[in-house]
């Protein structure tokens, strides 16, 4: 692992639950926003997958949330609004891009990230931010800025602190089977890392979306992979029928303990279907509880798998060159 992680990803992953810990002992300074009945999370990448976390933890509540990914915000934005801007290098130009905007409009606005540009326009413009440790990379920082953006948004977003710890605690437990010092037949991680070999197709219920673009995201910068994701109830009235033909892509089915009961039929017709079809394909079950909880376990385990599929197949999963190339030209 150390010869192909050239930057020892891997460790940084190793010390996810101690991250974790850490931030929840630390005092943040809390937002003090009322009335906002509508929340935006811009970012990209791995930052765009928080909004998404986000968004499922809020999705039963009364507040509209909005993921943006890319450059302009929703006309519906307005002094009860509350404009979340993440960028984990502080230099993403197209959540620099929304940053601006909002400052320029009738919201309220706070911002995330461990420097650069982002706290310097912050600065300038008497914005609300806080600074969070980057380790390692941006997608490797995802829980540090996860739990420390959950602390801070704590009094607008519906979560209690019997949720956070209970997240934690699923972290702590998965960590003992995924970590680098197991490395054996009961690392599930590493188990799912194995097996596949080809293009992967992900699929997910309404509510761990999250977890699968995560997952894709992951396989395609730490791997260097194709991989793909869809909808499993929307898929079974399009995507479905791909799969009359001989494929080489490989399904895996990321299941909730308490989906709704229709997605879970969809589950049993779909596995009877590739069963019937002899498609092999794997499952990787949600634990129990809320939505963080699951939402956490899914990403550690499924992040985890991707830089084991990296080190088997021996690539580097710290460069990231082809973005680089696009970055250099904006």
């Amino acid at each position: 692992m150390n010869k192909v992680d050239s930057k020892h990803m891997y460790e940084v992953y190793d010390n996810w639950p101690e991250i974790i810990e850490g931030i929840l002992e630390r005092d943040f300074r809390k937002l003090e926003y009322s009335g906002i009945d509508h929340i935006v999370f811009a970012g990209m990448g791995g930052s765009g997958a928080l909004g998404d976390i986000f968004a499922s933890i809020s999705s039963k509540s009364n507040i509209h949330v909005s993921v943006i990914k890319g450059y302009l915000l929703p006309k519906t934005v307005d002094k009860n609004t509350l404009v979340v801007t993440t960028s984990v290098s502080g230099n993403t130009v197209e959540t620099l891009n929304v940053l601006k905007s909002a400052e320029k409009m009738n919201c309220q606005l706070i911002a995330f990230s461990s420097g650069g540009k982002m706290i310097e326009f912050c600065e300038k413009y008497k914005i609300e931010y806080r600074k969070i440790t980057q380790h390692h990379s941006p997608r490797a920082s995802f829980a540090g800025f996860l739990f420390s953006m959950l602390k801070v948004l704590k009094p607008v977003i519906p979560i209690e602190n019997v949720d956070i710890y209970e997240a934690l605690n699923e972290v702590k437990k998965l960590h003992k089977k995924i970590n680098s010092g197991n490395l054996n037949e009961d690392n599930p991680s590493l188990k799912l890392a194995m097996w596949l070999q080809e293009i992967p197709l992900i699929y997910y219920p309404w509510g761990l979306q999250s977890a699968a673009i995560r997952f894709k995201n992951s396989l395609q910068e730490n791997t260097k992979l194709h991989a793909m994701s869809e909808d499993i109830v929307e898929a079974c009235h399009n995507g479905i029928v791909s799969w009359e033909k001989k494929s080489i892509i490989q399904p895996i089915l990321i299941k909730g303990k308490d989906d709704y009961i229709k997605t879970k039929e969809r589950w049993n017709i779909l596995e009877e279907y590739f069963t019937e079809k002899q498609i092999d394909y794997k499952i990787v079950d949600s634990v129990e509880g809320n939505v963080l909880s699951k939402l956490s376990h899914l990403i550690y385990l499924l992040d985890y798998a991707s830089i084991y599929k990296a080190i088997l197949t021996k690539i580097d999963p710290s460069p990231i060159s082809s973005i680089d190339f696009i970055k250099k030209r904006l």
